[in-house]
């Protein structure tokens, strides 16, 4: 009886690999390298920087409108739990507030967070070895978390303020954030943002594609979008539930405005232990796990299905090379 063989999703093609004994370590090597989730290396295909940039940037920018555009409600709620001080009463109106103006901002810097990730990844993966893997994914995720940082922290500023009630519009947020607090406005809160996102965006993607690689090799095929999209909801739940205590720091910092009740990141800790002890740190932990957990599941569902849908529409000229190399 033929050796039975397993076959590979590579970015732009597929491989066959045999499944006897003495080429399982082989096989696994290959596997991890060139899964949809990790990268292909250079002895099957060249790297396209500038392609996986693109590809990057579209399926990013998708998913990110999907989600936000779906759970802006529990968002929404998260945040005004959050920002609530003492025994003040939640508000179940106008949960939308704030969503077109949250997109504007939601789409590029989503867009910009998968476009640097992706080749960054892969250069990381070919650098380093299949044993340091996750530290490639971590480092991405930084990375990509710290470039769209720049597009995110504005428009998280703006989304958290029409959602706990200080203004009706996006414009008329702009505009007062503009002549009373001048550039930096804008920025408030950044520090915390950081504190909070850099882990977040690290571990999550770190957790997604480490689990999707080992599942890879436990299921020795590819995965479908529901697999995908499980995996994606459980590495966002956890991540969201561990730097939950992050979020209500850089929502309290962001919301502040004006008034400045905290003076920075150790103060806004300090008083928040001293007025409303520890458990406050864990305020929104359930709406917040909900949202990321779903979030997690939809983005990564959206992202996989968006890169695969754009990769099997690349020119014939980068099959055609891709061919004549596997030949």
């Amino acid at each position: 009886m033929a050796p039975i063989t397993l076959s590979v999703m590579l970015q732009d093609s597929a491989i066959s690999l045999p499944a006897d004994a003495s080429s399982m370590k082989r096989k696994r090597n290959s596997l991890v390298r060139n899964s949809f989730a990790s990268v292909s290396t250079g002895e099957q295909k060249p790297f396209d920087f500038l392609r996986t940039l693109f590809e990057g940037v579209i399926a990013g920018g998708t998913a990110g409108v999907v989600v936000e555009t779906a759970l802006y409600p529990i968002d929404t709620i998260k945040t005004r739990l959050q920002a609530a001080r003492g025994g003040e009463k939640l508000i179940l109106k106008g949960l939308y507030s704030g969503l077109a103006g949250n997109l504007a901002g939601v789409l590029p810097a989503s867009a910009l967070f998968v476009g640097v990730y992706e080749p960054i990844k892969q250069k990381l993966l070919r650098i380093f070895p299949e044993s340091l893997s996750a530290f490639s994914h971590l480092t991405a995720g930084a990375i990509g978390g710290i470039a769209a940082s720049l597009i995110r922290v504005p428009t998280e500023v703006i989304k958290q303020r029409m959602q706990t009630g200080q203004f009706t519009s996006a414009s008329g947020a702009v505009r007062f954030i503009a002549s009373k607090e001048g550039f930096k406005g804008f920025y408030a809160g950044y520090g915390s943002f950081l504190l909070r996102d850099l882990p977040f965006d690290a571990i999550q993607f770190c957790l997604y594609e480490q689990i999707r690689i080992g599942y890879m090799l436990a299921a020795r095929r590819n995965l479908n979008d529901p697999e995908n999209a499980i995996i994606g909801a459980f590495a966002g739940a956890l991540t969201g539930a561990i730097t939950t205590p992050l979020d209500v720091i850089k929502t309290r910092l962001m919301v502040q405005g004006s008034a400045n009740q905290y003076k920075g990141i150790v103060d806004c800790v300090q008083t928040i232990i001293k007025e409303e002890g520890p458990g406050a740190f864990l305020k929104g932990i359930g709406p917040r796990v909900l949202w990321i957990g779903i979030g997690g599941s939809i983005f990564f569902g959206v992202l996989e299905s968006t890169k695969r849908f754009l990769a099997e529409r690349r020119p014939p000229s980068l099959t055609q090379h891709t061919e004549k190399r596997k030949d």
